[in-house]
C-alpha cells in the first residue's frame, strides 16, 4: 500500500511536566483531536526524560542563559521535587496528516505564553507562564517559557525530533514516514564511545535483526569504521536510553 506523501506529514508534540502537574492534559488532547486538527495519532509514549535526552532535544540552545533551567524544566525537576521524582514525565506524541505541522503550531500558539494570551487567547500556551531566570546575585539574566507543549517547527525538525523520541517499533509500520533498515551487528555504548562487542558496564543499543532508522544505522556504521559521520553518536544513543536506569 502506497500512502499519499501528504498523509505522511508528521510532527512531534510533547506535553510537558507543567501541563501534567496542572492537569491540563484533557484540554490539550481535546484541542489536538482529529476533529480540530484533521490529523491522526501515529504514536504515543510516556517518557521519563533523563538529562541525556534533554540535552539532545535542546542541543541548539546549549550555552544560552536559559539552557540549564530548560533542562530542569523538561526533565520535570522544576515541577516535581526529589521526593516526587517518580512523577517526572512527558507525554510524547507523533501526529500525522496533511498540513499537520502548521495546524498543530497554530493550536499551540506563540512560544511565549504572555504573547499567546495577547495574540491568540484560547490557544494551549495561553495557559502557560513566563518565569524569570536570575543569577546568584538576583539579577534577571533571561526567562524560561513554561508553555505546556512542544511542537515541531519545520519538517526537518519533526524528522530529527521524532527519530530522537521514538524507535521504529514505537510507530505502526504504515505510519512510519522515514526509512528503516535491519541492523546486522551488535552495538553497545560506553563512556562516550561505540562498541561492537560487550564490555563490562556498557549499554546495549542494537542487535542483529533489530529494526532501526536508516540514518541511525548510517551514523553507527560510520563511527564503527572511524569515518566522519553525518550526525552525533549521542543523538542516536539518547533514544535507546529512554525509560532506562542510566
Amino acid at each position: 500500500m502506497i500512502m499519499d506523501p501528504k498523509q505522511l506529514e508528521q510532527t512531534l508534540v510533547l506535553i510537558k511536566p507543567d501541563a501534567l502537574k496542572n492537569s491540563i492534559t484533557g484540554f490539550i488532547f481535546s484541542q489536538l483531536s482529529e476533529f480540530h486538527t484533521g490529523a491522526r495519532y501515529a504514536a504515543a509514549k510516556i517518557v521519563n526524560v533523563n538529562r541525556f535526552l534533554a540535552e539532545e532535544h535542546y542541543a541548539e540552545h546549549k550555552g544560552k542563559a536559559f539552557y540549564e533551567p530548560l533542562l530542569d524544566y523538561i526533565t520535570g525537576a522544576i515541577h516535581y521535587p526529589e521526593q516526587d521524582k517518580w512523577k517526572r514525565r512527558v507525554i510524547a506524541i507523533v501526529y500525522q496528516g496533511p498540513g499537520v505541522l502548521d495546524t498543530v503550531r497554530a493550536i499551540a500558539g506563540p512560544t511565549n505564553p504572555h504573547e499567546a494570551r495577547e495574540e491568540k487567547p484560547g490557544c494551549i500556551r495561553a495557559l502557560g507562564t513566563v518565569v524569570p531566570i536570575k543569577d546568584a546575585n538576583g539579577n534577571i539574566i533571561g526567562h524560561r517559557m513554561d508553555n505546556l507543549v512542544h511542537a515541531s517547527a519545520t519538517s526537518a525538525d519533526a524528522e530529527r525530533e521524532i527519530k530522537l523520541w521514538f524507535l521504529p517499533q514505537d510507530i505502526p509500520p504504515l505510519m512510519r514516514a522515514y526509512p528503516t533498515e535491519i541492523c546486522s551487528t551488535h552495538y553497545y555504548y560506553k563512556d562516550g564511545r561505540l562498541c561492537e562487542t560487550y564490555e563490562p558496564n556498557s549499554l546495549f543499543l542494537l542487535a542483529p535483526g533489530d529494526e532501526a532508522w536508516k540514518t541511525d544505522l548510517d551514523i553507527l556504521q560510520d563511527f564503527a569504521r572511524n569515518e566522519p559521520a553525518q550526525g552525533r553518536l549521542s543523538t542516536v544513543v539518547a533514544k535507546y536510553l529512554i525509560n532506562r536506569n542510566v
